[in-house]
């Protein structure tokens, strides 16, 4: 069984995460594709951002670009673990992924991570000539915590004036500090997360104890809370049966088509969060081809998820 990571011991998670790494074969890609390590000037004087750019091998000169932002609670996850996935998506989108290494909390509590984020995000825009890559054609993606920031990042583009994301892939996405959800409130001893979990995760982010659910946590922090989701871009957007956070995942798409914002759903029965990392499961091919082929779409398309 998948157990779930110790969010309320940070040391302790971290060095268990550092024992997946080690263990991880390397992974394969089904084209050849370069990778780059760069340092990218964080927002207002912030502290730069570190990146993983992974290009495709061909003869395609103006790529569609996907910044993908890794989970992890907020707290951990690193441009190291997730090699393999930005290698691949690369491989199989025909895709330039920028991969961030954001900084976590607790150490560095909200805005900080999305702060990187958006810097990459309008970093990539910028540099789109120099990296092959059609300005109009680059989305923004994440799973579990990456999937919220990727939302937050959407929010904080749209209210800033542009430029905006031409799409985003939300899996599993973690949007509601509230947790009062149906499935948040039942799944208190699922695989791969917990109720408890998110309850630790959410501290962490916002800062420490006292403050999630509570009047002052900003839409960016937490998108569920975003009143206005009209102008945002088309969405993919996945969950799991068996995932405290499947119902905000599916609430949030619903707001998303209530505002005339072009959104596919997907929700797995039977699976759990990040349940797709058990790679011989036919579920989690399925799942693993279904978010390959929505990206591929929606940046082909200029964003059209469906």
């Amino acid at each position: 069984m998948v157990s779930a990571l110790p969010f309320d011991d940070i040391p302790k998670a971290r060095a268990i995460e550092a024992e997946m790494l080690a263990a991880m074969p390397e992974r394969t890609t089904s084209v050849p594709v370069g990778v780059r390590e760069l340092d990218v000037p964080g927002l207002a004087g912030g502290p730069d951002v570190p990146v993983r750019v992974y290009t495709p091998e061909g003869e395609e000169q103006s790529r569609a670009a996907l910044v993908y932002l890794h989970g992890g609670g907020f707290c951990l996850g690193s441009l190291e673990l997730s090699h393999g996935s930005g290698a691949t998506l690369a491989a199989e989108t025909g895709a330039v992924v920028v991969l961030v290494g954001y900084r976590l909390a607790p150490e560095n509590p909200f805005p900080a991570g999305l702060d990187d984020s958006y810097a990459v995000f309008r970093w990539t825009v910028e540099q789109a000539a120099e990296l092959g890559v059609d300005p109009t054609r680059i989305g923004v993606g994440g799973d579990s915590a990456g999937g919220g920031l990727s939302a937050a990042l959407c929010l904080l583009a749209r209210d800033r004036g542009g430029p905006l994301p031409c799409f985003q892939y939300l899996g599993m996405p973690a949007l509601d500090d509230r947790l009062h959800t149906p499935s948040m409130r039942a799944f208190t001893d699922t695989p791969g997360l917990r109720r408890s979990d998110g309850e630790s995760t959410w501290d962490h982010y916002l800062g420490g104890p006292g403050l999630r659910g509570g009047d002052e946590v900003s839409v960016y922090a937490a998108p569920a809370r975003a009143t206005d989701v009209s102008g945002l871009p088309p969405a993919y957007v996945s969950t799991c049966e068996f995932d405290p956070l499947r119902d905000e995942a599916l609430a949030y798409a619903q707001r998303l088509l209530h505002a005339g914002v072009p959104t596919e759903i997907q929700l797995y029965p039977g699976a759990f969060h990040a349940s797709a990392a058990i790679q011989g499961a036919e579920i989690s091919r399925r799942m693993v081809r279904d978010m390959q082929a929505a990206i591929r779409r929606g940046l082909r398309e200029g964003g059209r998820a469906g």
